[in-house]
């Protein structure tokens, strides 16, 4: 190894953070993105009804909403209006059905079976007046080596939403590293590329941090179960830009007493 590798080596880490903290604030930001949600409305079976702020009568029936509307009221599913009664696809179905409604982007989506609608406004308070997400500098002492260690049999543990309701969390396994001799355990939910969810706290959150952060973890390296925590590429979740998403908070054991100085700290507002 020549002596300028390193040097080279940590300032190309340190160019891609910078492009993947650019590409956040970008994404956080966007037109109908995380700031932009201003409610979300839990729906009921039974006669449809009209929702505060938006046309139309909803209701939620089976594992779809159940949308009534008129053309003039200019509820748009692919550039047509709604025209009579149309049941619409949530979030989490194969081909989830999304409406625009002046500019506004109405999404439905179900968590454990209960139906909403999401409003996203370009014009909220929150994206208008954002300036940055606060991170913390790029720091490669807090990237580490980590084993993934799966569950026998996953589960659903049940954990504290940020609306103050208990919902299921899947969790699949533990992902496990070291520092400073000290081994930690962090939970986490398998994805469908192979890589895996962790939510997280750590003693920064309070005085320098969200009340908790997120992190997404690439697949293990081919034929082996090591993979890479990239604490500098922490995020926070998306209750800290809009109260009105219901983010999980960390499961039982990821709460860890190191202090994790690396990553997205505070939205930052414009002053």
């Amino acid at each position: 190894m020549t002596e300028t590798e390193p040097t080279t080596t940590f300032a190309a880490a340190a160019a891609e953070w910078i492009q993947w903290a650019d590409k956040r604030d970008a994404s956080v930001s966007a037109e109908h993105g995380v700031l932009a949600l201003v409610a979300t409305h839990w729906l009921d079976e039974g006669p449809a009804a009209p929702i505060e702020g938006l046309p139309g009568l909803w209701a939620a029936d089976g594992d779809r909403v159940r949308l009534t509307a008129e053309p003039a009221e200019e509820l748009l599913v692919e550039g047509v209006p709604v025209d009579g009664v149309r049941l619409l696809n949530p979030d989490l179905a194969p081909d989830p059905t999304v409406l625009f409604h002046h500019g506004r982007k109405l999404v439905p989506i179900i968590r454990e079976g209960v139906l909403a609608v999401r409003v996203y406004d370009p014009e909220s308070e929150n994206r208008t007046g954002f300036a940055r997400i606060e991170r913390f500098s790029f720091d490669p002492a807090l990237i580490f080596a980590a084993r993934y260690e799966p569950y026998v049999h996953g589960h659903i543990e049940r954990v504290l939403n940020a609306d103050g309701r208990q919902r299921g969390l899947a969790l699949d396994g533990d992902l496990v590293f070291e520092h400073e001799d000290n081994q930690y355990r962090l939970a986490a939910t398998a994805t469908a590329d192979g890589g895996f969810d962790v939510t997280f706290g750590d003693a920064t959150n309070g005085p320098d941090t969200f009340g908790f952060r997120q992190l997404a973890v690439p697949a293990p390296q081919p034929g082996t179960s090591t993979t890479v925590l990239d604490f500098n590429r922490a995020q926070l979740p998306p209750c800290a830009f809009s109260d009105h998403f219901i983010c999980p908070v960390p499961p039982v054991g990821n709460r860890l007493e190191l202090a994790v100085a690396a990553g997205e700290k505070r939205r930052e507002a414009r002053s």
